[in-house]
């Protein structure tokens, strides 16, 4: 019984997690010859704070983006 675990920083909707399961439970059960039903997928989801590569979170990545994009934004003093 193939089991597959994906780790995903939350904030996805409960129709893009389940067409993930969708999607990774035909491939599993396509590319190992193993019966759908047989094919077991665990989704984790982690707060953006609590996921971090190089000492930043991605919490603080994505805060970093937003500022930029407010920064560049037509409301920008920067034209």
């Amino acid at each position: 019984m193939p089991l597959v675990e994906v780790t995903l920083v939350e904030g996805r909707s409960p129709s893009q997690l389940r067409a993930l399961i969708g999607e990774v439970t035909r491939a599993v059960a396509r590319t190992a010859d193993a019966p759908p039903e047989a094919v077991r997928v665990i989704v984790r989801e982690v707060p953006a704070s609590h996921w971090a590569a190089g000492d930043v979170t991605i919490q603080e990545q994505q805060e970093k983006q937003q500022q930029k994009g407010e920064d560049h934004g037509p409301h920008s003093a920067h034209r």
